[in-house]
């Protein structure tokens, strides 16, 4: 995030994270700009003194270099409101004040007018958004991360970041993060699921996936090879299982991936990348498949390895020509 350096900064916003970036970010440019690393003092105004305020913000006697960060203002009083808007108004030299307000995009919208110290300080401050992002703004999110380690990630990259880690903003930057580093930035959705999900349940998925799809000789092959490196024939019924199970609750599902998601209960992404093959399912062929499923769960679990290794594959395969 690039920061022009002004001396007061207003975080406007809800999501912790987003905050915390923009405030550490306030710090760099400072160091970066003055070329020294500035005193960081944080106050959350819910707990200080008008007395400590007026300290804090008031000229230093050799006017060091200081960022001074004032949390919680959106519970201050008329009096404090006061102090801060003065300071504000008048920085003290080498200050850099920073003021964060908490409050939803929802509740700031939904009010006549802004509360009296953002109506104020927002006139006098550089303002960094950090509301907390609706579902639709997750993924475009994801993507400008990616972005900013210079890495252009392909959309399912970025689905199968979503399906495995979840959307917490800062969970995703470390993921984002870590995968850039740890393969020098060729990031795949198969590195994404190996990282997030385990070889073994990658391949699970990947045969499940397959075979819903009535991708046939893919979803065998995978599945027999799966077996041959040790694969446990339960965790492949278990994956073909759920996804069948996916497949019946979106088949006759319509609307945006939020609409379908909130209709089956699935993460949006995965309600999004799924409907188009769940829709080329009838009704009959799901009612066969959920019985396939069943027979198996059985068969694994009482049959030897040999058998039901074999009662594995001719169910992947049975599934996978039913969706044809």
């Amino acid at each position: 995030m690039m920061v022009c350096m002004e001396p007061v900064h207003l975080i406007l916003g809800d999501d912790e994270f987003l905050a915390e970036r923009a405030r550490k970010s306030i710090q760099k440019a400072v160091a970066e700009e003055t070329g020294d690393q500035p005193e960081l003092k944080v106050l959350r105004a819910a707990e200080v003194t008008e007395w400590e305020i007026l300290e804090a913000t008031s000229p230093s006697l050799f006017g060091e270099t200081r960022v001074i960060v004032i949390s919680d203002t959106e519970r201050v009083g008329s009096a404090l409101i006061k102090l801060i808007v003065d300071a504000a108004k008048d920085p003290a030299p080498g200050m850099t004040m920073v003021v964060n307000f908490a409050i939803s995009r929802k509740n700031l919208k939904n009010r006549k007018k802004p509360p009296e110290l953002v109506a104020k300080i927002q006139k006098l401050a550089q303002v960094h958004e950090v509301f907390a992002l609706y579902d639709n703004e997750v993924k475009p999110w994801a993507t400008r991360e990616f972005a900013s380690h210079g890495i252009r990630p392909t959309p399912d990259v970025v689905d199968a970041l979503l399906s495995g880690v979840g959307s917490d903003l800062r969970s995703l930057a470390a993921a984002i993060s870590q995968l850039v580093a740890d393969t020098g930035g060729d990031v795949t959705r198969q590195t994404v699921q190996r990282y997030y999900a385990g070889v073994a349940e990658v391949e699970n998925w990947d045969i499940a996936d397959a075979a819903v799809a009535g991708r046939v000789g893919e979803a065998v092959a995978t599945c027999r090879r799966a077996l041959q490196l040790g694969a446990e024939p339960v965790g492949i019924a278990a994956a073909l299982a759920n996804k069948v199970g996916v497949i019946a609750r979106l088949y006759t599902a319509r609307g945006d991936k939020f609409s379908l998601a909130k209709q089956s209960g699935l993460h949006p992404y995965v309600a999004e990348k799924t409907a188009p093959i769940a829709r080329r399912w009838s009704g009959e062929n799901i009612s066969k498949a959920a019985i396939v499923v069943s027979d198996l769960d059985g068969q694994v679990k009482s049959l030897g390895r040999d058998g039901a290794d074999y009662a594995v594959e001719a169910a992947v395969k049975k599934i996978a020509e039913l969706a044809r």
